[in-house]
């Protein structure tokens, strides 16, 4: 294995290690009421988790939308993974947008919960094509 292929892998574990770092640090948030702070951490534990797959299939980019592009095109239209999980990206893309751009939004804790509920899925499908494609 070369030097650039043993960087690439021990990124990528890095990457998935700090999706799951960061649904601990969404689970604290929620208990402590800072719905808006977890929100945009589930994207990232997402963002985190589909940048590993990038790695993976050798795919860069510096923009959040081109990475979700390719996602949708490569896994969601390619029917590598059910759809759910582009829902499960796209609600979450966008719940973070409005949490940091938009005035005077407010989640439930409820809607947090699910979405957290969802992210932790979608990280487990990530792993998994990590893994196995």
């Amino acid at each position: 294995m070369s030097s650039d292929e043993e960087s690439r892998k021990h990124l990528i574990q890095h990457k998935l290690n700090k999706a799951d770092s960061t649904i601990d640090d969404i689970r604290f948030l929620l208990d402590n009421d800072k719905l808006a702070i977890a929100i945009n951490r589930i994207y990232y534990a997402v963002f985190y988790a589909l940048s590993a797959l990038a790695l993976r299939h050798q795919f860069s980019t510096a923009k959040h939308q081109q990475l979700i592009g390719w996602f949708n095109r490569e896994f969601i239209k390619g029917n590598v993974v059910d759809r759910r999980y582009g829902e499960i990206l796209h609600r979450a893309f966008d719940k973070r947008s409005k949490g940091d751009y938009d005035d005077f939004v407010e989640f439930s804790k409820e809607e947090v919960e699910q979405l957290l509920h969802d992210t932790m899925l979608f990280v487990e499908k990530i792993k998994e094509l990590v893994f196995t494609s």
